[in-house]
């Protein structure tokens, strides 16, 4: 055979399979969703071209996103499976964690008994929102060989057992803000016989341990955050009577001025969902869980933007660099690739 036409046909199929990995790559994540821009200042934080995608999917109920740098992954929880995955590029989703939120011996009677929310203390330990243990705990074990082996930070207010951890947020002191919605619970409703405490509360731990109620107003506390500078707090209300976002000056062990942040009554008329988890980047811009999808305010409360998703979204996870947001959304996990 002609040596000329062998070299000639060895290019081609190098050619032919490099287009067909160049395509698998393509097509590897089917994009979901549209971007709705309401501001011009959206596109120095979303560029025009940016598209959701769907990067895992198979969930009951995903929760609580968080990136963990240093091991390139992304943990999420799956409420009612008692289970927290981890999500890899190389290798997709697996699970990491089980149980998660519910370590009892008998079966839990409970819809979503697992973790909620995810963050770190300033030690980089993973600290997790556990509805059916019903407090905030820290796993007791490294990153990257985690056991469900876990250490009380709170459990009860003034003697009473909390109803079942949401989110989480720690400042830069080490303090922890958490919320106490009773969705963990067996009814999920304030009837429910084993709820303690007759509110649902919004809390603060001391480094010292002390728990310290910052708020028992908002009927359905949820979502929670930090201002840049930790001086003004953020909770989300996931009462579709008041799907609403509040926000507080922190003085000390308190919170005053508290008003609303942004109310989406309007479009939970509409959309499915109620405000839930959020995260806010440096420059005080906050990417929200609500009716709809995914809404991004800047610093005062102004929609920019909104992410329009057809199924609820419970939560936000943030890169580092802050250019890459993850979005947990039913029983998907999304990647949306802000800007380059």
């Amino acid at each position: 055979m002609n040596r000329n036409f062998l070299l000639s046909l060895l290019v081609f199929m190098i050619a032919c399979n490099s287009n067909s990995e160049n395509k698998k790559q393509e097509m590897k994540y089917r994009n979901i969703g549209t971007i709705e821009r309401f501001d011009a200042a959206l596109d120095n934080i979303i560029s025009p071209n940016a598209k959701p995608e769907i990067i895992a999917e198979g969930f009951e109920w995903s929760e609580g996103p968080l990136w963990v740098e240093k091991h390139n992954m992304l943990l999420f929880s799956d409420v009612p499976m008692n289970t927290i995955y981890k999500w890899t590029e190389a290798k997709g989703k697996e699970v990491y964690l089980k149980p998660s939120g519910y370590t009892g011996t008998e079966p839990s009677l409970c819809k979503e008994p697992g973790s909620n929310g995810l963050t770190f203390d300033k030690n980089g330990n993973l600290v997790l929102c556990q509805h059916g243990n019903r407090q905030m705990a820290r796993m007791d074990a490294p990153l990257d060989k985690p056991e469900a082996k876990f250490v009380t930070l709170a459990d009860k207010y003034n003697g009473k057992r909390f109803s079942s951890p949401n989110d989480a947020v720690f400042n830069n002191a080490g303090e922890l803000f958490f919320t106490d919605p009773p969705y963990g619970l067996q009814t999920q409703n304030d009837s429910d016989t084993k709820k303690e405490i007759p509110f649902n509360g919004v809390y603060k731990v001391k480094t010292n341990g002390e728990v310290i109620l910052l708020v028992d107003s908002i009927t359905r506390p949820n979502g929670i955050a930090l201002m840049p500078g930790d001086n003004r707090l953020v909770v989300a209300c996931s009462d579709g009577a008041t799907p609403n976002w509040y926000i507080f000056d922190i003085k000390g062990d308190s919170v005053t001025n508290g008003k609303i942040f942004y109310s989406a009554s309007e479009e939970a008329k509409t959309m499915k969902g109620v405000p839930d988890g959020f995260k806010i980047d440096k420059n005080g811009n906050v990417f929200a869980t609500g009716p709809g999808g995914v809404y991004i305010f800047n610093s005062e409360g102004k929609k920019l933007g909104h992410i329009k998703l057809d199924n609820a979204t419970s939560n936000i996870a943030l890169s580092p660099d802050e250019k890459t947001i993850y979005i947990t959304n039913d029983m998907y996990v999304l990647r949306l690739k802000m800007r380059e």
